[in-house]
Protein backbone atom coordinates (compact mmCIF):
# COMPACT_ATOMS: atom_id res chain seq x y z
CA UNK A 1 0.00 0.00 0.00
CA UNK A 2 1.14 3.44 -0.61
CA UNK A 3 0.27 6.75 1.56
CA UNK A 4 -0.64 10.02 -0.14
CA UNK A 5 -0.16 13.30 2.00
CA UNK A 6 -1.28 16.39 0.59
CA UNK A 7 -0.31 19.46 2.53
CA UNK A 8 -2.68 22.68 2.49
CA UNK A 9 -2.37 26.09 3.70
CA UNK A 10 -6.03 27.42 3.64
CA UNK A 11 -6.77 31.15 5.39
CA UNK A 12 -8.81 31.10 8.42
CA UNK A 13 -12.25 32.65 6.71
CA UNK A 14 -11.60 29.57 3.72
CA UNK A 15 -11.60 27.24 6.38
CA UNK A 16 -15.32 26.10 6.77
CA UNK A 17 -15.65 26.06 3.08
CA UNK A 18 -12.38 24.20 2.58
CA UNK A 19 -13.32 21.22 5.17
CA UNK A 20 -17.39 21.10 3.76
CA UNK A 21 -15.80 20.42 0.32
CA UNK A 22 -13.49 17.88 1.39
CA UNK A 23 -16.43 16.19 3.40
CA UNK A 24 -18.41 15.72 -0.51
CA UNK A 25 -15.41 14.71 -1.80
CA UNK A 26 -15.20 12.40 0.36
CA UNK A 27 -17.72 10.38 -0.93
CA UNK A 28 -15.86 9.61 -4.45
CA UNK A 29 -13.00 8.18 -2.14
CA UNK A 30 -15.12 5.99 0.06
CA UNK A 31 -16.47 4.55 -3.21
CA UNK A 32 -12.80 4.08 -4.75
CA UNK A 33 -12.24 0.62 -4.92
CA UNK A 34 -8.61 1.81 -5.08
CA UNK A 35 -8.77 3.87 -1.62
CA UNK A 36 -8.19 2.12 1.26
CA UNK A 37 -8.48 5.08 3.54
CA UNK A 38 -8.59 8.42 4.25
CA UNK A 39 -8.05 11.48 6.88
CA UNK A 40 -7.90 15.20 7.02
CA UNK A 41 -6.59 16.85 9.79
CA UNK A 42 -6.27 20.40 11.17
CA UNK A 43 -3.02 21.76 13.13
CA UNK A 44 -4.07 22.59 16.19
CA UNK A 45 -0.48 24.83 16.30
CA UNK A 46 -1.08 26.58 13.19
CA UNK A 47 -5.33 26.27 12.26
CA UNK A 48 -4.37 27.10 8.68
CA UNK A 49 -2.25 23.97 7.73
CA UNK A 50 -4.34 20.93 6.99
CA UNK A 51 -2.88 17.73 6.26
CA UNK A 52 -5.24 14.84 3.77
CA UNK A 53 -3.84 11.24 3.71
CA UNK A 54 -5.01 8.86 1.92
CA UNK A 55 -4.06 5.34 1.92
CA UNK A 56 -3.78 3.70 -2.16
CA UNK A 57 -4.03 0.24 -3.24
CA UNK A 58 -0.77 1.34 -4.79
CA UNK A 59 0.49 4.80 -6.72
CA UNK A 60 -0.66 3.24 -10.32
CA UNK A 61 -4.18 2.81 -8.60
CA UNK A 62 -4.45 5.62 -7.58
CA UNK A 63 -2.37 7.92 -10.72
CA UNK A 64 -4.03 5.86 -13.26
CA UNK A 65 -7.03 3.58 -11.60
CA UNK A 66 -8.57 6.30 -9.28
CA UNK A 67 -7.51 9.77 -11.76
CA UNK A 68 -8.72 7.69 -14.91
CA UNK A 69 -11.85 6.20 -13.68
CA UNK A 70 -15.67 7.01 -13.01
CA UNK A 71 -15.21 8.75 -9.02
CA UNK A 72 -12.53 11.42 -9.73
CA UNK A 73 -14.58 14.02 -11.54
CA UNK A 74 -16.79 14.52 -8.88
CA UNK A 75 -13.93 14.29 -6.42
CA UNK A 76 -11.72 17.16 -8.34
CA UNK A 77 -14.82 19.38 -8.92
CA UNK A 78 -15.71 19.95 -4.80
CA UNK A 79 -11.11 19.90 -4.33
CA UNK A 80 -10.42 22.11 -7.24
CA UNK A 81 -11.20 25.29 -5.94
CA UNK A 82 -8.21 24.84 -3.19
CA UNK A 83 -5.53 23.07 -5.77
CA UNK A 84 -3.43 26.56 -5.62
CA UNK A 85 -3.20 26.46 -2.03
CA UNK A 86 -1.51 22.82 -2.13
CA UNK A 87 2.10 22.99 -0.27
CA UNK A 88 2.95 19.22 -0.87
CA UNK A 89 1.36 16.52 -2.76
CA UNK A 90 3.59 13.31 -2.10
CA UNK A 91 3.61 9.53 -2.54
CA UNK A 92 4.82 7.83 0.68
CA UNK A 93 6.30 4.06 1.47
CA UNK A 94 5.29 2.09 4.76
CA UNK A 95 8.14 1.06 7.03
CA UNK A 96 8.01 -1.91 9.71
CA UNK A 97 7.83 0.89 11.95
CA UNK A 98 4.73 1.45 13.42
CA UNK A 99 2.28 0.22 16.45
CA UNK A 100 0.25 1.52 19.07
CA UNK A 101 1.26 3.73 21.85
CA UNK A 102 1.54 3.01 25.13
CA UNK A 103 -2.02 4.93 26.06
CA UNK A 104 -3.57 1.72 24.17
CA UNK A 105 -3.30 -1.40 25.87
CA UNK A 106 -2.39 -4.02 23.41
CA UNK A 107 -4.90 -7.23 23.54
CA UNK A 108 -2.46 -9.49 25.00
CA UNK A 109 -2.26 -6.98 28.12
CA UNK A 110 -6.15 -6.46 28.14
CA UNK A 111 -6.60 -10.52 28.07
CA UNK A 112 -4.44 -10.88 31.22
CA UNK A 113 -1.01 -11.73 29.70
CA UNK A 114 0.53 -14.79 28.88
CA UNK A 115 -1.02 -17.02 32.39
CA UNK A 116 -4.20 -16.42 30.98
CA UNK A 117 -3.64 -18.00 27.58
CA UNK A 118 -2.21 -20.65 29.38
CA UNK A 119 -5.13 -21.47 31.18
CA UNK A 120 -7.13 -20.82 27.93
CA UNK A 121 -5.46 -23.77 26.19
CA UNK A 122 -5.02 -26.32 28.81
CA UNK A 123 -9.03 -25.82 29.25
CA UNK A 124 -9.57 -25.63 25.87
CA UNK A 125 -7.84 -28.75 24.70
CA UNK A 126 -9.48 -30.65 27.78
CA UNK A 127 -12.07 -30.44 26.12
CA UNK A 128 -11.03 -31.06 22.16
CA UNK A 129 -9.50 -34.62 23.41
CA UNK A 130 -13.03 -35.45 24.36
CA UNK A 131 -14.78 -34.18 21.38
CA UNK A 132 -15.82 -37.03 18.59
CA UNK A 133 -15.62 -34.71 16.10
CA UNK A 134 -12.18 -33.40 16.92
CA UNK A 135 -10.32 -36.42 18.28
CA UNK A 136 -9.40 -37.52 14.50
CA UNK A 137 -7.42 -34.10 14.22
CA UNK A 138 -5.85 -34.41 17.37
CA UNK A 139 -5.40 -38.32 18.07
CA UNK A 140 -1.48 -38.29 19.10
CA UNK A 141 -1.44 -34.77 20.33
CA UNK A 142 2.10 -33.60 21.93
CA UNK A 143 1.32 -32.84 25.50
CA UNK A 144 3.12 -29.46 25.05
CA UNK A 145 0.88 -28.17 22.15
CA UNK A 146 -1.74 -26.22 24.54
CA UNK A 147 1.37 -24.32 25.51
CA UNK A 148 2.68 -23.72 22.00
CA UNK A 149 -0.66 -22.23 21.09
CA UNK A 150 -1.00 -19.70 24.02
CA UNK A 151 2.32 -18.83 22.64
CA UNK A 152 0.85 -18.03 18.81
CA UNK A 153 -1.77 -16.34 20.23
CA UNK A 154 0.08 -14.27 22.74
CA UNK A 155 2.35 -13.34 19.87
CA UNK A 156 -0.38 -12.20 17.44
CA UNK A 157 -2.07 -10.36 20.05
CA UNK A 158 0.55 -8.02 20.93
CA UNK A 159 2.80 -10.21 23.18
CA UNK A 160 6.18 -10.95 23.08
CA UNK A 161 7.33 -12.76 19.92
CA UNK A 162 7.89 -16.33 22.00
CA UNK A 163 6.42 -18.30 19.17
CA UNK A 164 8.25 -17.18 16.44
CA UNK A 165 12.16 -17.42 18.25
CA UNK A 166 10.80 -20.92 19.66
CA UNK A 167 8.53 -22.32 17.78
CA UNK A 168 9.42 -21.20 13.75
CA UNK A 169 7.19 -18.53 13.35
CA UNK A 170 4.64 -18.39 10.44
CA UNK A 171 5.92 -21.18 8.48
CA UNK A 172 5.54 -23.84 11.09
CA UNK A 173 1.96 -23.04 12.03
CA UNK A 174 1.40 -23.53 8.27
CA UNK A 175 3.29 -26.78 8.06
CA UNK A 176 0.98 -27.89 11.27
CA UNK A 177 -1.75 -27.71 9.02
CA UNK A 178 -1.11 -29.04 5.77
CA UNK A 179 -2.86 -32.17 4.27
CA UNK A 180 -5.05 -32.79 7.58
CA UNK A 181 -8.35 -31.58 5.52
CA UNK A 182 -10.10 -29.91 8.32
CA UNK A 183 -13.88 -29.67 7.67
CA UNK A 184 -16.22 -26.78 8.40
CA UNK A 185 -18.21 -28.43 10.63
CA UNK A 186 -15.29 -29.11 12.90
CA UNK A 187 -13.84 -25.74 11.91
CA UNK A 188 -17.22 -24.40 13.19
CA UNK A 189 -17.06 -26.85 16.80
CA UNK A 190 -13.17 -25.97 17.13
CA UNK A 191 -14.33 -22.06 17.54
CA UNK A 192 -17.48 -22.81 19.71
CA UNK A 193 -15.44 -24.84 22.12
CA UNK A 194 -12.77 -22.29 22.49
CA UNK A 195 -15.14 -19.55 23.23
CA UNK A 196 -16.43 -21.85 25.56
CA UNK A 197 -13.11 -21.68 27.07
CA UNK A 198 -12.68 -18.19 27.44
CA UNK A 199 -15.88 -18.37 29.62
CA UNK A 200 -14.85 -20.74 31.68
CA UNK A 201 -11.29 -19.21 32.42
CA UNK A 202 -12.68 -15.41 32.91
CA UNK A 203 -11.29 -13.90 29.76
CA UNK A 204 -12.70 -10.17 30.10
CA UNK A 205 -16.01 -10.63 28.92
CA UNK A 206 -16.93 -7.15 27.85
CA UNK A 207 -17.91 -6.47 24.21
CA UNK A 208 -14.92 -4.56 23.00
CA UNK A 209 -12.32 -7.44 23.99
CA UNK A 210 -14.40 -10.12 22.80
CA UNK A 211 -15.16 -8.92 19.43
CA UNK A 212 -11.67 -8.42 18.57
CA UNK A 213 -10.93 -11.90 19.88
CA UNK A 214 -13.67 -13.50 18.37
CA UNK A 215 -12.40 -12.05 14.87
CA UNK A 216 -9.01 -13.43 15.05
CA UNK A 217 -10.59 -16.66 15.57
CA UNK A 218 -12.68 -16.83 12.91
CA UNK A 219 -9.73 -15.57 10.80
CA UNK A 220 -7.58 -17.94 11.97
CA UNK A 221 -9.70 -20.91 11.46
CA UNK A 222 -10.88 -20.08 8.16
CA UNK A 223 -6.81 -19.34 7.13
CA UNK A 224 -6.07 -22.82 8.72
CA UNK A 225 -9.04 -24.65 6.64
CA UNK A 226 -7.79 -23.59 3.70
CA UNK A 227 -3.51 -24.52 4.44
CA UNK A 228 -5.34 -27.88 5.32
CA UNK A 229 -6.79 -28.56 1.64
CA UNK A 230 -4.92 -30.89 -0.69
CA UNK A 231 -1.97 -29.65 -2.84
CA UNK A 232 -1.04 -26.20 -0.52
CA UNK A 233 2.55 -26.30 0.13
CA UNK A 234 4.54 -25.03 3.22
CA UNK A 235 5.08 -21.11 2.52
CA UNK A 236 6.03 -18.39 4.70
CA UNK A 237 4.10 -14.90 6.07
CA UNK A 238 4.73 -12.25 8.02
CA UNK A 239 3.07 -13.07 11.70
CA UNK A 240 -0.56 -11.54 12.17
CA UNK A 241 -1.27 -9.15 14.55
CA UNK A 242 -4.10 -8.50 15.46
CA UNK A 243 -5.34 -5.21 17.54
CA UNK A 244 -8.70 -3.89 18.78
CA UNK A 245 -9.25 -2.60 15.35
CA UNK A 246 -8.89 -5.69 13.85
CA UNK A 247 -6.98 -6.99 11.16
CA UNK A 248 -7.14 -5.76 7.13
CA UNK A 249 -7.14 -8.25 4.21
CA UNK A 250 -4.05 -10.26 4.65
CA UNK A 251 -1.67 -9.48 2.19
CA UNK A 252 1.53 -11.74 3.36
Amino acid sequence: MIVEYIRYHIPADRAADFEAAYGRAAASLAAAPQCVDYELSRSVDEPESYVLRITWNSAKDHLEGFRGGEHFPAFFTEIKPYVSDIQEMRHYEKTAVRGDGGAVPSLYEWLGGGEALQRLTEAFYREVLKDELLIPLFAGMDPQHPKHVALWLGEVFGGPAAYTEHQGGYRHMVSRHLGRGIEERQRRRWVSLLMDAADEVGLPDDPEFRAAFASYIEWGTRLAVINSRPGVEAYDAPMPKWSWGGHPPYRG
